[in-house]
């Protein structure tokens, strides 16, 4: 077990204070350090850099997204102006259909369309005695 000197047992009730402490160390001459990228960059601020890639990045998201939206409305109007035109039609030609019918649904309609089909009248109906 080695032993150093100046070394004291600490108390874990009461801490010294830093006056104390440094009272109490021997003066000893100081051994340069190298300097650590590492420990900087660990404990460190986040970096300016990152920090601006970082917002650059959700802005973009949040235009992308409004985007989207943008682009989903204008797609959801414009298919319901094709079904407007659509049903526009279809009311048109029920309204014709409708019309023809009326038109069509006279006797004389229905025997000048039979002519010109080229049916002719039945003849009378022969009637067969029973045996």
């Amino acid at each position: 077990m080695a032993v150093y000197e100046g070394a004291r047992p600490r108390s874990t009730f009461l801490p010294r204070r830093r006056q104390e402490v440094l009272l109490l160390r021997p003066l000893a001459p100081a051994i340069p350090r190298r300097s650590s990228r590492a420990a900087i960059r660990g404990g460190g601020r986040p970096r300016v850099f990152a920090v601006s890639m970082g917002l650059i990045v959700i802005a973009f998201m949040l235009s992308f997204f409004s985007l989207i939206q943008t682009v989903r409305v204008s797609a959801s109007s414009y298919d319901m102006d094709q079904l407007t035109s659509a049903y526009g039609q279809l009311e048109a030609r029920r309204q014709q259909d409708l019309s023809d019918i009326g038109r069509l649904n006279r006797e004389s309609a229905i025997r000048r369309e039979a002519i010109a089909q080229g049916l002719t009248q039945l003849p009378a109906p022969l009637v067969l005695p029973a045996r």
